[in-house]
Parts: structure tokens; sequence; C-alpha cells
């Protein structure tokens, strides 16, 4: 966790002599930093995302915004920090590391009492960037698929074979492709398969279609583990030499999670649709589906 024993031993002090002050009822005199070293001690390694979180909190360190102590922390830092950052990267990066940086000023002070509120809540937020709504054609799925060397005969034998699967399933499920990745043999009973861990934190029971079950069908038996025997860099690859091939523009793998949505909300009310996709929050299904109007006005008749 430590470089070395006297980091360890430094850092353990210092947070004995912000308990002390805390105790006597004030701001303890630490560095954000220090703050954030805590949070990636005692909170983040009891998240799914701990390793990604963790790299996240490294570079908040490196900001300039680290040094500042706790008791002279004010939104001018903060909305410093938030022009600097918004200088080198996308408001949704900035929108990341606020999540972030605002949950750890929460925990700071709901359940480590070292400030006396939320520093952030003044501070302007960046304007979030439209919502993502590309979608995939039909010509699109074509082209990816030929040159992914896709066949609806036989077992799927090579690695870009897979991937075309796992495009095709990703679609006609609406699962995201680390619960694609991670699925394994024994979980898929009949038309239904089981993920016992979410990007949400809860297991959930997702329903095949014919079609998903054939394609699953051709994916060859390989023994324990994934049965898409496909990492994310692999997935990533061949996906990204197919669709460079295939001359298509401004595609991403998640994009199938925009177009399944939209394909299922024809077929599954909405609650139904929720449950099948794993969101709890409805809100979230109006981000995905994205009919046009031309599709609409065809149901209307």
């Amino acid at each position: 966790m430590f470089p070395s024993k006297r980091e360890a031993a430094e850092w353990a002090a210092a947070q004995a002599a912000a308990i002390k002050t805390v105790q006597a009822g004030g701001t303890p005199d630490i560095p954000v930093a220090a703050l954030l070293e805590k949070y990636m001690q005692e909170v983040t390694p009891r998240k799914r995302g701990r390793v990604k979180e963790a790299l996240q909190l490294q570079r908040l360190m490196r900001d300039e915004l680290a040094q500042v102590r706790l008791p002279q922390l004010k939104p001018a830092y903060l909305s410093a920090w938030r022009d600097r950052r918004l200088s080198e990267v996308s408001a949704a990066s900035v929108l990341r590391d606020w999540s972030l940086l605002s949950h750890v000023f929460s925990v700071a002070v709901r359940e480590w009492e070292y400030l006396p509120g939320n520093p952030l809540k003044p501070v302007r937020k960046p304007k979030a960037p439209p919502s993502r709504d590309r979608r995939i054609s039909e010509a699109e799925i074509s082209r990816l698929l030929l040159g992914l060397g896709y066949s609806r005969e036989g077992t799927a034998k090579t690695v870009r074979a897979r991937v075309a699967i796992a495009l095709l399933f990703a679609i006609e499920t609406g699962m995201r492709a680390g619960e694609i990745l991670s699925l394994k043999w024994e979980a898929v009973r009949g038309n239904v398969a089981h993920l016992p861990v979410t990007k949400n934190g809860y297991p959930r029971n997702v329903p095949l279609s014919a079609e998903a079950v054939r394609l699953f069908g051709q994916l060859p038996k390989s023994g324990a583990g994934s049965a898409f025997n496909l990492t994310s860099d692999q997935l990533k690859g061949y996906f990204s030499q197919a669709r460079e091939r295939a001359q298509i523009d401004n595609l991403h793998f998640h994009d199938t999670r925009h177009e399944a949505i939209t394909r299922l909300a024809r077929k599954l009310d909405v609650l139904d649709l929720a449950r099948m996709v794993g969101t709890r929050d409805l809100k979230i299904l109006m981000v995905y589906y994205n009919a046009t109007p031309s599709e609409i006005a065809a149901r209307l008749g």
C-alpha cells in the first residue's frame, strides 16, 4: 500500500493527529492529499472498480489542489482546479473526477468529521456534454461482421469470430462488454443468463432471445472460465480493426447498448426493459433509447 515503512508510519501518525484535532472540534491541519490517501486506503478497496479509482485518486494527488490544507480549503481553490482540468480534458472527464472528489469530501464530512461541509457544493459544475445517441445500422453491422470473418454456420473458431458473436450478443441482450466477457458457461441455463456481479453491484438474470441462445451456442466449448474466452484488449482491438476496415466513423462497442435498448423497447414494457438491462433509474433508459422519429411514426400506423 505504501512505498516504504517510513511513509506508512508517517501516514499513521498524521491520521492519529487528525483524529485528535477532530475530537477537539477542529478541522485537521492536513493537505487535501492526505484526505485522498485516507479515502484510497479505507474506502476504495471496497469497490469493484478499485484499481481504476486508485489511479484516478493518484492523478488528483498530483494536482496543486492536493497541497491545499483543509483549514484553508475554499471554493476558489476548487474553481481553479475545475478550470485547470477543463483546459486539459473534456467536461465528461472533469465530471468523473468531480463525482469522485465530491464523494471523498462527503465521506470526510459524514464519517470522519474532518470538514464542516462539502466544499464543492457552492462551486459551479461544468456543463455535461449531450448524451450520446449513436446507433448501429444493419449495413454497418454487416460490414463489421464481414471484417471479423463471422459465419452463421458452425462454431466460432477464431478470436475475430468470437468478437463478432460478442457484438451480436450485445445487440440482442443489452449486456455490457464486461458482463459479456465475464459470462461463465454454467451461468447460462436455457434461455436465461445469470450475472452474479454487474456494474451497479447487483446480480441480474438476463432473459435470452432465441437468437441470443443460437449465438451463445456458436461459442467453442473450452471448459471452465469465460464462455467467450476474450480479454477486453482483444475485444477492443479487433472491434477497432473491423471498424476501420469497414470505414465506419464514430462508433464504440458500447453503442451496442443504445441499439439494444432501442430495439428491446419495441418488445418489452418499461419495467421489464429496466430489469433486463440492469438499471434501477428509469431516466437512464431515456439516455439509451434513441428511436428515430420515422421509426416512431411507423408504429403509429
